[in-house]
């Protein structure tokens, strides 16, 4: 891939990056075409996005899925932690 944007995220504690990260890795490989491709990374309380796109179009394109993807899943891990509460 020509180019590449990578995201960090930190979470309060390790469950949390987990949770988000169980959340989206189920999308890897399924909503890449063969113009990007994304991976997730955890280390700790921190999830690392990073996409790869032949074109800045294409690269545009996958960090707004991958973000938006992110966010979702930060927001329903949120809710969750509010009703346990």
């Amino acid at each position: 891939m020509d180019h590449e944007a990578v995201f960090e995220f930190d979470y309060a504690d390790p469950e949390s990056a987990r949770r988000v990260q169980r959340s989206v890795a189920v999308e890897v490989g399924d909503i890449e075409g063969d113009r990007s491709t994304a991976t997730l990374e955890r280390n700790g309380a921190t999830l690392t996005v990073t996409v790869g796109a032949r074109d800045l179009v294409a690269l545009r394109a996958g960090c707004n899925t991958w973000l938006s993807l992110v966010s979702v899943a930060e927001t329903c891990g949120d809710a969750v932690q509010f009703v346990r509460e």
